[in-house]
């Protein structure tokens, strides 16, 4: 469990001061950082403002609830008003997992968004209901998971306004409990080691007949390529600078460092075991990936081998993900401009989403 979260000194003094000068009540965002099961400690690189809504509205808002709403001695001769409870916090659970989604694709190896931040005055965070703030935090761990996927603790980071101080909790997925952990600050983003790799690829994937596989489309097809090449990557050996990476290796302080990959000779390609006459085609998926990943002073080189090879990953993914989100617009549009004639099924439907059988020519 992470019992030590270290924010970046700089970072963190920078969002603070945007905050203050902001002068809004309330406001949410993400936390970008690293965590990881080997270590009990947490590092936070920067807090990225969630934000407004397609409709113009904040992604976190306040809500004032008057106290003795059924006080009937309102009309008491002491004449005071009725006291009213600090206002709660309110968040578009929504809209911020959709922030971090989109976020979570930009990101180098090993960062993540682990977690949300929330600005508001001690007594407003208090008066939250911490289901509420569990909800949100669940909602960015969905949209936004890790690499390891059983991994199952977040944080949440409160900047107070009033008093101005930070505090920062553990929450478990699971339980969605909130624990309170060490919270300091430190020159995280100077210490740290880069690690870079550029990763050529050509995924030859065969397309077979109708009825052997089931109903595949483009995109089901192309990710168990990535699925393949996810495995491929799991069995390489690492190149460091040119040598060989074994538990013991230790690198300089100067970087960036080169790393290359050496994967076995297509182990999973055709893993379908189609018979060339089963086969009607043949899909090629290929071009380059520049990874990085960055590494503490303190964190095993296997960790930063291991960050590489999820953002090869992740970055292909996320570019598949981008490609059928603009396919998708495309259409939209195409729709909504009579650009489509309402007979012609194949052109109401995006590309990645056509059956293989259904583009045969």
């Amino acid at each position: 469990m992470v019992k030590t979260v270290i924010a970046d000194d700089n970072q963190s003094k920078s969002a603070e001061d945007r905050l203050f000068q902001h002068g809004i009540p309330a406001q949410v965002g993400l936390v970008i950082g690293q965590l990881n099961r080997s270590s009990d400690r947490g590092f936070v690189y920067d807090l990225i403002p969630t934000p407004p809504t397609d409709g113009g509205g904040p992604a976190c808002s306040l809500k004032s609830e008057a106290a003795g709403k059924d006080d009937k001695k309102k009309g008491s001769k002491s004449g005071k008003p009725s006291a009213e409870l600090p206002a709660s916090l309110v968040v578009d659970n929504d809209w911020v997992a959709e922030h971090a989604r989109q976020v979570s694709r930009m990101l180098l190896g090993g960062m993540n968004v682990v977690g949300i931040y929330l600005w508001a005055s001690e007594a407003t965070f208090k008066a939250t209901s911490p289901a509420v703030l569990s909800q949100a935090i669940k909602g960015v761990a969905q949209a936004a998971p890790f690499a390891d996927n059983e991994f199952e603790e977040r944080l949440l980071i409160h900047v107070s306004c009033s008093p101005r101080r930070w505090s920062c909790r553990v929450c478990t997925l699971a339980s969605g409990g909130l624990q309170p952990c060490d919270f300091k600050m430190g020159k995280l983003l100077a210490s740290l080691q880069a690690f870079r790799c550029t990763y050529n690829f050509e995924i030859r994937l065969p397309i077979p007949q109708s009825g052997i596989l089931g109903i595949i489309t483009f995109k089901d097809l192309i990710c168990r390529g990535i699925a393949n090449l996810a495995k491929d990557l799991q069995s390489a050996k690492a190149l460091i600078n040119g040598h060989l990476v074994t538990e013991n290796v230790h690198t300089s302080s100067e970087s960036p460092h080169d790393v290359q990959f050496l994967v076995p000779f297509n182990k999973h390609i055709s893993t379908e075991a189609c018979s060339s006459e089963e086969v009607v085609g043949l899909v090629v998926f290929s071009g380059a990936i520049c990874a990085f990943a960055y590494m503490g002073p303190r964190e095993p080189i296997l960790q930063a081998i291991s960050d590489l090879k999820s953002d090869i990953v992740s970055s292909l993914r996320s570019r598949l993900d981008i490609i059928t989100d603009e396919a998708e617009e495309e259409v939209a549009l195409s729709l909504d401009g009579g650009g489509v004639s309402g007979g012609d099924s194949l052109a109401e439907k995006s590309i990645h989403k056509l059956a293989l059988r259904e583009v045969r020519t």
